[in-house]
Parts: C-alpha cells; sequence; structure tokens
C-alpha cells in the first residue's frame, strides 16, 4: 500500500492499512495513524502528527514551516485528528515559539488552495472553502463554516456553529451561531438553517435570537446589552457561551 516511488523518511511512523501514493514526501519526525490516505505528489513535513483515517490529497503540504520572520528553525508541531479531508494544495503550518504547535481537531473539510497558519487551534466539524486564508494565532470553535475566499485576521476568534459568507474579511472576532457577510463583514442574523441542521430545538434557537436581540438590534453598547441578557433571557448553555465569547474569549471586540 506504500508505493516505492514514494520519498519517506526511515525515521516517519506510519501507521496500519495505510495508503502512500508515487511521489510523496513524507519527513523525518512525523507520526500517521491508522487507515490514512496521502494522495501522489502531497507532502507531510516534520512535526505532524496525524491521527487515523485521514485523506491528505494531490499537491497538499501538511507541517510546512511557519510563514513568520520571527521563526528561528524551533520544534514545533501540527496535530492534526481523525477523519479530517485535506483537499488539493491545502498549506497547514505547524507552531512556532508562540504556542509551540497548530491544532486541528476531527472531521474538518479543508477545501482546495485553503492554507491554516501557525499556531492555529481549529475545532472539530468545520468547512474550511476553497481559498479561504487563515493567519496565524486564528482560534475556530466546532462546526463553523468558511466560505469561499474568505480572509481571517491574525489572533482573530471563530465560534462554534458560525456561517461566513464568500469573500468575507474578518478583521474582528464571530460571537457563535451567527451569519455574518456583507462588506465590510457585518452581522447578518443567526445561522438558523445552520442550527435546525444539528438538531438545536425551537426553543434554544428563540433564546439565542433574543440575545442577539439585545446585542445587535438595541443599539446599546456591547457590555450594557450583556447586562441585559443575563437579567432577561434564559440562560441556557447556548446564551451562556454567547455571553463567555463577547465577554471573555474575544479580545479584539466582536464583529458588528
Amino acid at each position: 500500500m506504500i508505493s516505492p516511488l514514494a520519498q519517506i523518511h526511515p525515521g516517519a511512523k506510519i501507521g496500519e492499512n495505510c495508503i502512500v501514493e508515487p511521489f510523496v514526501i513524507i519527513d523525518d519526525n512525523v507520526v500517521i495513524g491508522d487507515n490514512c490516505h496521502i494522495m501522489a505528489h502531497s507532502s507531510v513535513l516534520s512535526g505532524t502528527r496525524m491521527g487515523n483515517n485521514n485523506k491528505v490529497f494531490h499537491g497538499a503540504v501538511v507541517g510546512g514551516i511557519p510563514q513568520d520572520l520571527k521563526f528561528a528553525g524551533e520544534e514545533t508541531t501540527l496535530e492534526i485528528g481523525d477523519n479530517n479531508l485535506i483537499r488539493e494544495n491545502v498549506t497547514l503550518n505547524r507552531g512556532t515559539a508562540s504556542k509551540g504547535r497548530t491544532v486541528i481537531g476531527s472531521g474538518n473539510l479543508f477545501m482546495e488552495n485553503c492554507h491554516v497558519g501557525h499556531d492555529c487551534v481549529i475545532g472539530s466539524g468545520c468547512v474550511i472553502g476553497n481559498s479561504t486564508k487563515i493567519a496565524g494565532e486564528v482560534v475556530i470553535h466546532d462546526n463553523a463554516i468558511l466560505s469561499a475566499c474568505v480572509l481571517v485576521h491574525q489572533f482573530s476568534y471563530i465560534g462554534s456553529h458560525v456561517m461566513i459568507q464568500g469573500g468575507s474579511r474578518i478583521n474582528k472576532d464571530v460571537p457563535p451561531y451567527i451569519i455574518v457577510g456583507r462588506e465590510p463583514a457585518r452581522y447578518c442574523g443567526l445561522n438558523i438553517v445552520g442550527l435546525r441542521r444539528k438538531g438545536f430545538s425551537n426553543e434554544t434557537i428563540k433564546c439565542i435570537h433574543e440575545a442577539y436581540r439585545h446585542i445587535y438590534e438595541s443599539g446599546t453598547i456591547v457590555s450594557t446589552a450583556l447586562a441585559r441578557i443575563k437579567e432577561s433571557v434564559t440562560m441556557l448553555p447556548e446564551v451562556e457561551y454567547i455571553v463567555r465569547f463577547t465577554e471573555e474569549t474575544s479580545k479584539r471586540g466582536i464583529i458588528r
């Protein structure tokens, strides 16, 4: 299942039942789990730690060194979970001394030509669209969808279950459960279709909508809106997540 035309360093560790196609490069200091498929002309570079059942498509570069002038060759890693699809020409960089690792969860789809920069943390169940570019030290929570050609500024946080429309430029934090689009990027309502597909109840969606009504539709400053949410909205875990994200997680301020 491993082509003799692949270039694999003797120090690499490859699990059981893996397929490695011709002209693949696998560096030293690489660990690949079971049942992975590494397709022709892709590269898995030093510092990569990959789980099980991942597919790396043609021309992808996994574990490349950071595009950061402060990087001085330090030992860092790219840690990937299970069941990810890494499509053609995707680039996933490993960490720098800042955090030491880039972390990617499980069940994600990275579409053609997208980029994930150094020290990012990406959850599970996310979809990163064609030619979307994610700068260094971005954090994306579970089940987020970033459409094609989205640009994400470094250090941004993106919450769970968001939908970011194609071509958006994200330079603020994106709280959970919402749709972001237009130019400049702004709040465009709840991601109701996505929430229903994930099994959110009507009552939960109603409470989420009520929380965002205070933040986005009342015209008040965010701190006042959060105080009103705590007073008047049923504090389901989803609402607590919105408050915590806006009040504590967000460092750049939320998108408006």
